[in-house]
């Protein structure tokens, strides 16, 4: 049986992952996303385990192989985390407690458009739109009246498992930190009964040391002998400043030091940049000897990068321009056409998917082949769009 092309990937350093969020489940851009990045050649699209955000992720699939028959699908992965961790959380406050003269910082910071503050903060929209917040935590600290929490969850596996495997999930990721060991060999236990169907199992780790002292470098070597997965299906993530890509340029060092890290290890399996990962990631990997330029070379250097809240961003013009079109065909009133870029928005206003407007798709995709293009420029062509 022939290795499927993102498997391919991975092992010529050419991996490319798109990370949704565990925690995001706005279906409406799940759907835009997975379109767009479907076409740019996306190896794998990592998600929420949640049922309505897997059929949205497959919805758009659907519609980017309609618009480019023989596209290779990318693998599907979801996410479950063995412990408290920030990437399963989600801002809550009550919009009632906010003071009438609030210069509402958390609304202007906040990346994801997740805070509504409407004029009259009694109404039932006010405050987070859960199905937005991927918990980053920007909003936390700058509320000058400290009414902004974090509400924080722990996956039910053998629920999850269960479902993914229903709705033909290919991999698993499993967000850790250090000192997490028996919370993670007790999720290892309960998941082991799907880990046959699976094609890929990651594992998610920053770089920061245990409560009681463990290092990230003692932690990693006793993952492997616990787990004893075939090098080719086992991906270390190193999550280098968490959900922070889109930040600023500076966040990737993170990235790229703690790859370092655990490159040294060689530890079995591959190493896959996130967390702060954004468009300056591939140049100084580049830079740095650490993309693979030889196929086949055994030198020590990472498999790939993947883009979250930085992946994201890219497309929010178009994703906010197609909400604004729509939004206004539905009220009666016309919209400009094109976009800041000049490109034209083509296609009834009514329409709700990128595919209706091809400019808005067309400059949606350029952003993406953009960011990658150093990643592809050295990589053997696979079939589907690269």
């Amino acid at each position: 049986m022939s290795l499927h092309p993102a498997l391919q990937s991975l092992q010529r350093g050419r991996w490319f992952k798109l990370i949704c969020g565990a925690s995001f489940q706005h279906l409406p851009s799940l759907r835009e996303l997975a379109l767009v990045y479907g076409l740019a050649g996306v190896d794998c699209i990592d998600m929420a385990a949640d049922p309505a955000v897997v059929a949205a992720v497959r919805a758009g699939l659907d519609a980017a192989a309609v618009l480019e028959p023989g596209l290779v699908r990318p693998l599907l992965m979801v996410s479950l985390n063995d412990g408290e961790d920030p990437h399963f959380r989600k801002a809550a406050f009550d919009p009632r407690r906010c003071p009438a003269d609030c210069p509402r910082p958390c609304e202007a910071i906040c990346p994801a458009q997740a805070i509504a503050l409407p004029p009259d903060l009694q109404t039932a929209t006010a405050g987070v739109i859960e199905r937005r917040c991927y918990g980053c935590g920007r909003c936390w600290p700058v509320c000058p009246v400290e009414n902004i929490t974090a509400r924080s969850y722990v996956s039910a596996p053998a629920v999850a498992m269960e479902m993914a495997i229903a709705a033909g999930i290919d991999a698993l990721e499993i967000h850790t930190q250090v000192g997490h060991f028996q919370d993670f060999q007790r999720l290892w236990q309960q998941i082991s009964p799907w880990l046959d169907q699976l094609k890929l199992v990651s594992i998610s780790c920053p770089g920061s040391d245990g409560p009681k002292g463990e290092t990230l470098e003692q932690y990693l070597p006793r993952l492997a002998a616990l787990v004893k997965l075939p090098a080719k299906a086992l991906i270390w993530q190193t999550d280098g400043r968490p959900m922070s890509g889109d930040i600023g340029a500076g966040t990737t060092q993170a990235a790229i030091q703690l790859a370092q890290r655990v490159l040294a290890l060689e530890l079995p399996g591959h190493v896959q940049l996130a967390g702060g990962t954004n468009g300056s990631t591939l140049s100084k990997l580049d830079a740095l000897g650490l993309l693979k330029a030889i196929p086949g070379s055994q030198a020590r250097t990472v498999a790939g990068v993947a883009y979250g809240s930085y992946g994201r961003s890219l497309l929010n013009p178009m994703l906010q321009q197609l909400e604004t079109a729509s939004g206004r065909s539905a009220s009666g009133r016309s919209a400009s056409g094109h976009l800041a870029s000049g490109l034209p928005v083509s296609g009834p206003l009514s329409a709700s998917h990128l595919e209706d407007h091809p400019g808005l798709l067309a400059a949606a995709l350029a952003e993406v082949q953009a960011l990658l293009a150093p990643l592809r420029s050295a990589s053997p062509a696979r079939p589907g769009r690269r």
